[in-house]
């Protein structure tokens, strides 16, 4: 069967709040079967909670919405994410939320469970110990770009926000594709100066280093190299996407079939991750939010929403112009987003194929 994945339209038919958003969102949560199958379990809501100056992360009315339903359902409910030490100062509080905030990994960030993996660099996934302990998964994703991977939702929620800073790091190692010769290089600057992104640079040891959440992976540093001292090798954000989906699928292993739901926020959709800790405009304007129980189905409906057509003026930085081929998030970072939903259908997690449901 194709998977069904719910979609609440952000649209509304006339000034009353049952038209809005949150209570579609909560007629959503009813649609949604969860009501048979957490109760009585220990249910994980696994959330980008943000940073700093942020303010696009999912709204705190949406989560107690969410953890309010559950309660009703029976199930031992907590918010989580990889950090929550400024969660209360920034609306995710318990006592409004009427559950736990906890750090993924225990306050120490020690209480994990090792898994061995074998892809390039990628040796290790350290699962939370407050994921792995869970019975049941919700992860709430917030729908956005990100400079890594170019689109970052349900998958890098669980890959980058479920595993402790060794996990989080070897999968960053797998990001390059781009290699300096020091026997070549005159130190001429033009590859700092052909960069638009801000995304190169020379050390204090005079070594050239390239931050790849800013690369676009453009090339202009090639080009513009008198000496071939600067060399693309392979696209490998490819490996980046690549190591996501093997994360996710070992996290995801810790819970019996059935056991885990995905839901897409495509609200307040920037260009890059909550990580950040700042926001800027709305890329395009709010979509509303889309929900199932095949992380695929649902990744590939919200990637497929979003439009470079329906890109808003002001929300990129001055200056900065759109490649001319590929997905928004592609055209923005040079990055295509949909590898990751291919590694994971390969993986076994998911279609790509979907049908809608909407909500009224």
């Amino acid at each position: 069967m194709t998977p069904k994945v719910l979609f609440a339209d952000v649209s509304f038919d006339r000034y009353a709040a049952a038209s809005t958003l949150p209570a579609k969102f909560g007629r959503l949560i009813d649609r949604s079967g969860l009501s048979e199958k957490v109760g009585g379990k220990w249910t994980a809501v696994k959330m980008h909670l943000g940073r700093n100056m942020g303010y696009t992360t999912v709204h705190p009315i949406f989560i107690k919405t969410l953890t309010d339903r559950l309660t009703s359902y029976g199930a031992k409910v907590f918010v989580t994410d990889q950090s929550v030490s400024d969660a209360q100062s920034r609306g995710y509080s318990p006592d409004y939320f009427g559950c736990p905030v906890t750090d993924v990994c225990g306050v120490t960030g020690k209480y994990f469970y090792p898994r061995e993996i074998s892809y390039k660099t990628f040796k290790n996934v350290d699962i939370g110990g407050n994921i792995h302990d869970a019975d049941f998964i919700i992860d709430l994703s917030h729908v956005k770009g990100h400079g890594a991977c170019g689109y970052g939702g349900a998958c890098k929620n669980i890959a980058m926000g479920c595993v402790t800073d060794r996990t989080r790091q070897q999968i960053h190692r797998l990001e390059g594709g781009i290699d300096w010769d020091g026997a070549l290089c005159t130190h001429c600057d033009a590859c700092i100066d052909g960069c638009g992104h801000g995304a190169n640079s020379f050390n204090d040891k005079d070594e050239y280093k390239i931050f790849f959440h800013h690369c676009t992976f453009c090339q202009h540093c090639v080009k513009v190299c008198p000496t071939g001292a600067v060399k693309m090798t392979d696209d490998r954000y490819r490996d980046f996407q690549t190591g996501m989906a093997l994360c996710t699928k070992e996290v995801l292993s810790s819970f019996d079939g059935g056991c885990a739901y995905f839901i897409n926020f495509l609200t307040d959709i920037t260009a890059v991750c909550d990580c950040w800790g700042l926001s800027t405009p709305s890329l395009v304007p709010d979509i509303g939010i889309m929900a199932g129980d095949d992380i695929v189905a649902v990744e590939r409906a919200c990637i497929d929403a979003i439009k470079h057509e329906n890109l808003l003026p002001n929300s990129l930085p001055v200056g900065v112009e759109l490649g001319d081929k590929g997905h928004l998030f592609e055209r923005i970072h040079g990055k295509n987003p949909y590898i990751q939903l291919e590694e994971l259908e390969r993986l076994g997690l998911g279609s790509h194929e979907y049908e809608f449901e909407e909500i009224i």
